[in-house]
């Protein structure tokens, strides 16, 4: 099979990113799995019948002379069907070059998923791969952000990293990143990797990267496409940024927090009522997987009184009644009771409509209730509005509750205003609500006394 001839593109050409097209369409390699997959068990049978005339050529009078095949030649109906499988999701994998699109977090998940993968069908393909090709720039800036909020906090602050803010690290140290077994050549390698894709470059080839980092050892230094690398006898590398590196860090980042949650508020907000609400709701439904995640945070043990301030239409709600809806989740205990709080009517009344409870007010002018066992919000970011709401919910815990509020990585990072255990989500989280700021969770126990 052949695929179009796809350059790298440059940036600010309008295909930035396009997903490379395929010579054959995807129903077309279906219909010759399909094809395939239902001549298995005669292929099969063709060969035992070979190998039945092989043995008979090889005895006269059915007298055994000595093994004809040097091994077993048994072949498993399931073994084929699995070889098969993996062949067409690979196939597609590599025609549509995902590769070239997906992050380095992505890649392995995807190595994992194709090892075991669905059946191959048109839904599953687009399942699978779909999002890539439809926004393929967003799966580029994402790997990048990936890479550099492992490396330092500070690339988690999208206050840091708009346009012209200066505050970016000139230099990173990367551990164990020498050495034929150094753990952090894999962290070394997939960042430059990041920021070639970035620019439309293909990634480092093996023997590329790996002349590279000798010179570093041989040498103390090396040019990579950031800048240079410097190596020490401990294992360590510094990753040493340049202009150009440092400006398209800043760039991609930028562009994929983009320009929101401005953390100063203006003169005029700043004489506002503490309690009045945030100028910008900024609604970003909680995903369901980071609300199934806030949940298992709570460690529910059954019967609990548990608040949800600014809920919006209901999507951690929703998460708790699936709790309380799951016999495996619940095993006989009793179920959580619910209680939300929504200042936008129209989002309360579709909460309701779910069967949740909710009360339409503005939560910081709710008097503190401290009845709850447990506080979930994923309040307005706006700021440093999220403080206001962080401090009014853990008022409405009794001693002995616990808090697990949803926050910007700002909060953390840069104002140090989170309270108890602080846990990052993963990149991009709340991508499919339109935001790509860095965010996390903290967990608080208010003391039993």
């Amino acid at each position: 099979m052949t695929y179009h001839n796809t350059e790298f593109p440059k940036i600010g050409e309008t295909r930035e990113h396009a997903a490379p097209a395929m010579r054959r369409s995807l129903s077309k390699i279906v219909a010759e799995y399909d094809e395939k997959a239902a001549a298995i068990r005669e292929a099969i049978a063709e060969f035992n019948r070979a190998e039945t005339a092989i043995n008979v050529a090889a005895c006269i009078g059915g007298a055994y002379g000595g093994q004809v095949f040097s091994r077993s030649p048994s072949l498993y109906e399931r073994d084929v069907r699995l070889a098969l499988l993996r062949s067409a999701w690979k196939h597609v994998y590599e025609g549509l070059q995902i590769e070239r699109i997906a992050s380095a977090k992505d890649r392995k998940q995807l190595d994992l998923k194709l090892t075991n993968p669905l059946p191959f069908t048109l839904p599953n393909i687009a399942e699978v791969f779909g999002d890539y090709l439809l926004d393929p720039r967003f799966h580029v800036l994402k790997g990048l952000a990936e890479c550099f909020c492992d490396l330092d906090p500070a690339y988690k602050s999208h206050s840091k990293v708009k346009i012209g803010v200066e505050g970016l690290p000139k230099r990173i140290i990367i551990g164990s990143a020498t050495g034929w077994n150094g753990w952090g050549q894999e962290r070394l390698k997939d960042t430059l990797n990041a920021l070639r894709v970035y620019r439309g470059q293909p990634r480092y080839e093996y023997r590329e990267f790996a002349d590279m980092m000798k010179e570093a050892e041989r040498h103390g230094e090396a040019d990579c496409c950031a800048g240079f690398i410097r190596a020490f006898k401990n294992g360590n590398v510094h990753l040493i940024f340049n202009e150009d590196g440092r400006r398209d860090i800043n760039r991609a980042l930028a562009e994929f927090y983009g320009e929101v949650l401005p953390d100063a508020p203006t003169e005029a907000e700043a004489k506002r009522p503490s309690t009045e609400v945030a100028r910008d709701l900024q609604f970003y439904p909680t995903p369901r997987r980071v609300a199934q995640e806030i949940v298992s945070a709570l460690h529910l043990s059954g019967g609990e009184q548990i608040l949800e301030p600014s809920c919006g239409d209901g999507r951690i709600m929703d998460e708790l009644a699936a709790w309380n809806e799951n016999p495996e989740d619940r095993r006989g205990r009793a179920p959580v009771i619910v209680t939300g709080i929504e200042y936008d009517a129209a989002r309360a009344e579709q909460a309701r409509a779910k069967g949740h409870s909710v009360m339409t007010a503005n939560f910081l002018q709710v008097p503190p209730d401290p009845r709850f066992d447990a506080v979930l919000m994923n309040p307005p970011f706006y700021g440093r509005h999220y403080k206001l709401h962080l401090d009014h919910a853990a008022r409405f815990l009794k001693p002995g509750g616990v808090l697990v509020c949803i926050l910007p990585a700002t909060a953390h990072y840069d104002h140090g205003t989170t309270i108890g255990r602080w846990t990052d989500l993963p990149v991009g989280s709340f991508a499919s609500s339109g935001t790509n700021v860095p965010t996390g969770y903290c967990v608080y126990h208010k003391p039993k006394a």
